[in-house]
Protein backbone atom coordinates (compact mmCIF):
# COMPACT_ATOMS: atom_id res chain seq x y z
CA UNK A 1 0.00 0.00 0.00
CA UNK A 2 1.25 3.11 -0.77
CA UNK A 3 2.44 5.39 1.90
CA UNK A 4 2.75 9.61 2.10
CA UNK A 5 6.42 9.22 1.56
CA UNK A 6 5.99 6.93 -1.22
CA UNK A 7 2.81 9.91 -2.32
CA UNK A 8 5.66 12.94 -2.24
CA UNK A 9 8.58 11.18 -3.81
CA UNK A 10 5.94 10.72 -6.91
CA UNK A 11 4.44 14.22 -7.08
CA UNK A 12 7.64 15.90 -8.31
CA UNK A 13 7.70 13.42 -11.13
CA UNK A 14 4.25 14.53 -12.17
CA UNK A 15 4.95 17.96 -12.01
CA UNK A 16 8.15 17.21 -13.84
CA UNK A 17 5.64 15.71 -16.50
CA UNK A 18 3.24 18.44 -16.85
CA UNK A 19 6.15 21.40 -17.03
CA UNK A 20 7.41 19.41 -19.53
CA UNK A 21 4.08 19.01 -22.08
CA UNK A 22 3.06 22.46 -20.93
CA UNK A 23 6.49 23.54 -22.13
CA UNK A 24 5.58 21.24 -25.92
CA UNK A 25 2.37 23.25 -26.30
CA UNK A 26 3.78 26.51 -25.78
CA UNK A 27 6.26 25.77 -28.26
CA UNK A 28 4.14 24.67 -31.02
CA UNK A 29 2.09 27.34 -30.51
CA UNK A 30 5.23 29.87 -30.62
CA UNK A 31 7.46 27.98 -33.06
CA UNK A 32 4.27 27.74 -35.64
CA UNK A 33 3.95 31.44 -35.24
CA UNK A 34 7.77 32.43 -35.59
CA UNK A 35 9.99 29.58 -36.07
CA UNK A 36 12.99 31.75 -34.63
CA UNK A 37 10.98 32.80 -31.02
CA UNK A 38 13.46 33.29 -27.95
CA UNK A 39 13.22 30.20 -25.78
CA UNK A 40 12.66 33.05 -22.98
CA UNK A 41 9.43 33.68 -24.30
CA UNK A 42 8.66 29.66 -24.65
CA UNK A 43 9.40 28.99 -21.22
CA UNK A 44 6.91 32.56 -19.98
CA UNK A 45 4.10 31.08 -22.37
CA UNK A 46 4.44 27.98 -20.29
CA UNK A 47 4.64 29.64 -16.87
CA UNK A 48 8.01 28.82 -16.51
CA UNK A 49 11.69 30.18 -16.15
CA UNK A 50 14.80 29.80 -19.28
CA UNK A 51 16.13 27.64 -16.50
CA UNK A 52 13.23 25.18 -15.98
CA UNK A 53 13.32 24.67 -19.81
CA UNK A 54 16.93 23.63 -19.86
CA UNK A 55 16.42 21.23 -16.78
CA UNK A 56 13.73 19.42 -19.62
CA UNK A 57 15.55 20.07 -23.04
CA UNK A 58 19.55 20.64 -23.49
CA UNK A 59 18.38 23.63 -26.50
CA UNK A 60 16.04 24.68 -29.31
CA UNK A 61 17.49 21.57 -31.72
CA UNK A 62 16.54 19.20 -28.68
CA UNK A 63 13.05 20.55 -27.64
CA UNK A 64 12.60 21.02 -32.11
CA UNK A 65 13.09 17.40 -32.09
CA UNK A 66 10.71 16.01 -29.36
CA UNK A 67 7.98 18.81 -31.00
CA UNK A 68 8.72 17.02 -34.62
CA UNK A 69 8.58 13.38 -33.35
CA UNK A 70 4.71 14.65 -30.89
CA UNK A 71 3.32 16.12 -34.06
CA UNK A 72 4.31 13.66 -36.60
CA UNK A 73 2.84 10.97 -34.29
CA UNK A 74 -0.54 12.86 -34.37
CA UNK A 75 -0.46 13.34 -38.11
CA UNK A 76 0.66 9.93 -38.86
CA UNK A 77 -2.11 8.40 -37.29
CA UNK A 78 -4.62 10.67 -38.98
CA UNK A 79 -2.97 9.56 -41.94
CA UNK A 80 -3.32 6.08 -41.32
CA UNK A 81 -7.67 6.29 -40.72
CA UNK A 82 -7.99 8.06 -44.06
CA UNK A 83 -9.18 6.67 -46.97
CA UNK A 84 -12.16 6.47 -49.57
CA UNK A 85 -12.48 4.02 -52.51
CA UNK A 86 -12.81 6.82 -54.66
CA UNK A 87 -8.95 8.96 -54.82
CA UNK A 88 -9.59 12.36 -55.39
CA UNK A 89 -12.15 11.83 -52.39
CA UNK A 90 -9.20 10.65 -50.46
CA UNK A 91 -6.75 13.50 -51.19
CA UNK A 92 -9.26 16.07 -49.97
CA UNK A 93 -10.13 14.35 -47.11
CA UNK A 94 -6.26 13.80 -46.32
CA UNK A 95 -5.50 17.02 -46.87
CA UNK A 96 -8.54 18.31 -44.66
CA UNK A 97 -7.71 16.39 -41.86
CA UNK A 98 -4.52 17.34 -41.73
CA UNK A 99 -5.80 20.99 -41.82
CA UNK A 100 -7.98 20.42 -38.88
CA UNK A 101 -4.63 19.18 -36.86
CA UNK A 102 -3.16 22.86 -37.72
CA UNK A 103 -1.79 23.36 -34.50
CA UNK A 104 0.87 19.91 -34.98
CA UNK A 105 0.94 20.68 -39.25
CA UNK A 106 1.83 24.35 -38.95
CA UNK A 107 5.19 23.95 -36.65
CA UNK A 108 5.87 20.70 -39.20
CA UNK A 109 5.71 22.49 -42.58
CA UNK A 110 7.55 25.53 -41.35
CA UNK A 111 10.71 23.13 -40.11
CA UNK A 112 10.54 20.77 -43.17
CA UNK A 113 12.38 23.55 -44.84
CA UNK A 114 14.94 24.40 -42.29
CA UNK A 115 17.93 23.00 -41.87
CA UNK A 116 18.96 20.94 -39.32
CA UNK A 117 15.10 19.63 -39.36
CA UNK A 118 14.37 18.76 -42.60
CA UNK A 119 15.85 15.50 -42.67
CA UNK A 120 13.59 14.80 -38.99
CA UNK A 121 10.81 15.69 -40.03
CA UNK A 122 10.69 13.95 -43.74
CA UNK A 123 11.23 10.64 -41.55
CA UNK A 124 9.07 11.31 -39.10
CA UNK A 125 6.23 11.99 -41.59
CA UNK A 126 6.94 8.77 -43.56
CA UNK A 127 3.62 7.28 -42.96
CA UNK A 128 1.79 10.47 -44.34
CA UNK A 129 4.08 10.12 -47.31
CA UNK A 130 2.92 6.29 -47.70
CA UNK A 131 -0.22 7.24 -47.77
CA UNK A 132 -0.28 9.94 -50.12
CA UNK A 133 1.80 7.75 -52.21
CA UNK A 134 -0.72 4.89 -52.61
CA UNK A 135 -3.71 7.49 -52.82
CA UNK A 136 -1.95 8.96 -55.89
CA UNK A 137 -0.69 5.73 -57.51
CA UNK A 138 -3.98 4.16 -57.28
CA UNK A 139 -5.55 7.60 -58.71
CA UNK A 140 -3.20 7.44 -61.36
CA UNK A 141 -4.59 3.50 -63.09
CA UNK A 142 -7.78 4.38 -62.57
CA UNK A 143 -8.09 7.96 -64.01
CA UNK A 144 -9.24 9.93 -61.41
CA UNK A 145 -6.06 11.93 -60.89
CA UNK A 146 -3.49 13.30 -63.72
CA UNK A 147 -1.05 10.70 -65.11
CA UNK A 148 1.20 13.01 -66.88
CA UNK A 149 3.81 13.25 -64.38
CA UNK A 150 5.53 11.06 -62.27
CA UNK A 151 3.32 9.64 -59.19
CA UNK A 152 5.86 10.11 -57.31
CA UNK A 153 6.65 13.46 -58.28
CA UNK A 154 2.74 14.21 -58.21
CA UNK A 155 2.95 13.70 -54.81
CA UNK A 156 5.65 15.76 -53.39
CA UNK A 157 4.07 18.63 -55.60
CA UNK A 158 1.02 17.86 -53.77
CA UNK A 159 2.44 17.83 -50.16
CA UNK A 160 4.15 21.25 -51.05
CA UNK A 161 0.64 22.78 -52.18
CA UNK A 162 -1.19 21.19 -49.18
CA UNK A 163 1.64 22.95 -46.94
CA UNK A 164 1.59 26.41 -48.90
CA UNK A 165 -2.11 26.78 -47.56
CA UNK A 166 -0.91 25.78 -43.65
CA UNK A 167 2.02 28.55 -44.13
CA UNK A 168 -0.52 30.96 -45.73
CA UNK A 169 -3.16 30.51 -42.76
CA UNK A 170 -0.67 31.52 -40.24
CA UNK A 171 -0.34 34.65 -42.10
CA UNK A 172 -3.42 35.57 -43.41
CA UNK A 173 -5.63 33.83 -40.58
CA UNK A 174 -7.91 31.84 -42.41
CA UNK A 175 -10.92 30.78 -40.20
CA UNK A 176 -11.44 26.90 -40.57
CA UNK A 177 -14.08 26.65 -42.90
CA UNK A 178 -11.64 28.48 -44.98
CA UNK A 179 -8.93 27.02 -44.45
CA UNK A 180 -10.85 23.56 -44.96
CA UNK A 181 -11.97 23.96 -48.50
CA UNK A 182 -8.54 26.06 -49.36
CA UNK A 183 -6.72 23.13 -48.77
CA UNK A 184 -9.40 20.48 -50.53
CA UNK A 185 -9.22 22.85 -53.68
CA UNK A 186 -5.50 23.43 -53.61
CA UNK A 187 -4.53 19.34 -53.49
CA UNK A 188 -7.17 18.15 -55.78
CA UNK A 189 -6.04 21.10 -58.27
CA UNK A 190 -2.43 19.88 -58.14
CA UNK A 191 -3.87 16.63 -58.87
CA UNK A 192 -5.11 17.65 -61.84
CA UNK A 193 -9.13 18.40 -61.51
CA UNK A 194 -10.24 21.85 -62.75
CA UNK A 195 -11.74 24.47 -60.16
CA UNK A 196 -15.41 23.59 -61.25
CA UNK A 197 -14.72 19.87 -60.92
CA UNK A 198 -12.89 19.85 -57.23
CA UNK A 199 -15.87 22.69 -56.49
CA UNK A 200 -18.40 20.09 -57.25
CA UNK A 201 -16.64 17.01 -55.60
CA UNK A 202 -16.18 18.86 -52.59
CA UNK A 203 -19.74 20.46 -52.32
CA UNK A 204 -21.46 16.79 -53.41
CA UNK A 205 -19.44 14.41 -51.07
CA UNK A 206 -20.85 14.79 -47.36
CA UNK A 207 -17.84 12.86 -46.16
CA UNK A 208 -15.48 16.08 -47.45
CA UNK A 209 -17.97 18.41 -45.07
CA UNK A 210 -16.10 20.29 -42.56
CA UNK A 211 -18.53 18.80 -39.52
CA UNK A 212 -17.23 15.19 -40.92
CA UNK A 213 -13.61 15.53 -40.96
CA UNK A 214 -13.27 18.40 -38.37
Amino acid sequence: MPTITDEVRRAPRRDAAANRQALLTAAAEALGENPDAPLEAIASAAGLTRRALYGHFTGRDELVAALIDSGATRLNLVATQTDHADAPTALAMLGARLWHALGHVRLLAAMAVREPHVERVAAALAPVRERLDAIVARGVVEGGIRPDIAPETLARLIERSAIAVLLEASVTELSDAEGHRLVMVSVLGTAGLGWREAAALIDSTPELAMEALA
